[in-house]
């Protein structure tokens, strides 16, 4: 019987300890590809969207990640104007799109052209851009 009543106090035990409330760990940093380019997006009417101004679409199976990194619904968003990294399918298509934060924002330079990508350095640690 000892190891009975030991096993309920270690249970009791353990589902209390799950029900304190426990700090939220920060947001960790978020690293984005080397191909990921920055741009100013607009949400029509999905999938169609502006990026830059110049009409552009979502790809089947887009994934949007709000600031927080949870995936959002491409209607939610529809009128809104938003600062984005993403990056492009072999169509051309909108396949990932992280919208930034303002800490993510004010990371400087960021290439918004894949030719801007090609002829610039990219430190995939320190998630920064250095022109040549």
């Amino acid at each position: 019987m000892p190891r009975c009543v030991r096993s309920r106090r270690d249970a009791l035990l353990a589902f209390f300890a799950a029900a304190l409330p426990w700090p939220a760990p920060a947001q960790a940093q978020r690293n984005f590809p080397a191909t990921a380019l920055r741009g100013e997006l607009v949400f029509t009417n999905p999938p169609e969207v502006l990026l830059e101004g110049r009409p552009a679409r979502l790809a089947p199976g887009a994934r949007i990640r709000g600031e927080n990194n949870l995936l959002l619904v491409q209607s939610a968003l529809a009128g809104q104007r938003r600062v984005v990294h993403y990056t492009l399918d072999l169509s051309g298509a909108l396949l990932d799109v992280w919208v930034l934060t303002a800490a993510e924002r004010a990371n400087r330079p960021w290439p918004s052209t894949p030719a801007q990508a090609a002829a610039w350095s990219f430190d995939a640690v320190a998630q920064t851009w250095s022109r040549p």
